[in-house]
Parts: C-alpha cells; structure tokens; sequence
C-alpha cells in the first residue's frame, strides 16, 4: 500500500469524509468518520498534509492537526469549486480538496490563532448587536409615525423618540406605547452590550502592535 502523502478532508458537525492521496495523486483510501473517529485517525495517522477548505471550524481542525504534527492547508472554498469533477458530495468535494492542494500555484489561508478567532468573535458579535439595535430603532420609528410623529434617522434620536413615548399629549393608544417602551428597553439594553464589547476591543487593542 502507498504511503499517504496528503488528506482532502470535507468537514462537516458530525461526519467527515476524507481522501488519501500518494505523493503521485493516486488514491490511498476514501474514509467516512465521525469527529471522534477523526481525531483518533489524524491521532495515528504519519505525519502528512492535510488539506481542508477554510469554513466554519476549520480553523480548531488546523491547530489541533498541527499539534498532531501534520501539516494543515486551508483552501477558500471558491478556488475549491473548480476541482470538483463529479455531481457533488461528500466524497467529491474531498478530492476536489486535494486536486485544489496540490495546484503550485495555489493561494492558502493562514490558520487562525485561538487569540485570533476571539477577536474575529468579538467583532462579529458587535455588529450583530448594532444590527438588531437599528432593526428596534427603525420599527420605533414605524409605529410612531403611524401615529403622526416623524423623527430623523440614527440611534442619536432615540432619546427624542422616548420623550414622543412618554409625552401624554402624543395620541398613542396604550397598547402602542407599551410596544415602545418595550423597544426603547431593548435598544438600551443593546447599547449596554456593545458598550461591554467596545471595553473589551480596547483592550484588546493596547496588546498588540496591530490593532
């Protein structure tokens, strides 16, 4: 039998599909296991190449396989795309992995650091919370004009929509300001949120030399 120069690996939650390549190209062995029938493999496995596309988790796979003492190499999935010579699945995908690997030409992404991954976390989480902030602030917005109160955009009105919630002479029924106010308290709360993160960013940021 061959020895096994590199390993396509299709990632997946639970099952992994895996394609052995000698250092000719030729096929070892095509594999389906599960994560920890994977790790324990990889375990076992001769240090080799392991090639995978740079999704979610690839990057957890990289250092915990570079740890093993394999070399990992992560692919963005569009320069992937091309290699697939069949319908697609599992098993195509993960020799499209290795055709893509072993191009010279081919462009690779760094694997992320633990460190590198929270920040990358923190961030995302960020702009998720402004996000659902503007959505709470547009729908204020929209159910106060319903009503004949017009206010500019941007998070900075909030406060003069509140007075327009509290003020008695502003027309709303009370089932709609119990709607705002339930807004203005989630919008509140967000900022507090993102206050938290921001904190957190600049810390972050006085540690290393790029911020």
């Amino acid at each position: 039998m061959k020895e096994v120069s590199i390993i396509g690996v299709d990632l997946a939650k639970n099952v992994f599909q895996l394609h052995g390549s000698a250092a000719d190209g030729s096929v070892v062995f095509r594999k389906k296991l599960s994560r920890l029938q994977f790790e324990r493999f990889m375990a076992a496995q001769p240090a080799c190449t392991v090639a995978m596309e740079a999704c979610g988790g690839a990057h957890h796979w990289a250092r915990t396989l570079q740890g093993m003492g394999h070399t990992p190499l992560l692919i963005a999935p569009r320069y992937v795309k091309p290699f697939v010579k069949r319908q697609k699945n599992d098993s195509a995908d993960a020799e499209a992995i290795v055709e893509a690997a072993l191009r010279p030409t081919m462009r690779f992404v760094e694997p992320k650091t633990d460190e590198q991954q929270g920040r990358a976390v923190l961030f995302r989480t960020r702009t998720q919370f402004i996000e659902s902030r503007t959505v709470a602030v547009n729908a204020l917005r929209a159910h106060l004009y319903e009503f004949g109160h017009i206010a500019p955009l941007g998070v900075h009105q909030v406060k003069r929509l509140a007075e327009i919630v509290d003020a008695e002479d502003s027309g709303l029924p009370e089932a709609v300001r119990l709607c705002c106010r339930e807004l203005l308290a989630q919008i509140a709360q967000l900022g507090e949120r993102l206050r938290v993160l921001d904190r957190e960013i600049a810390r972050l940021s006085g540690q290393g030399e790029t911020a």
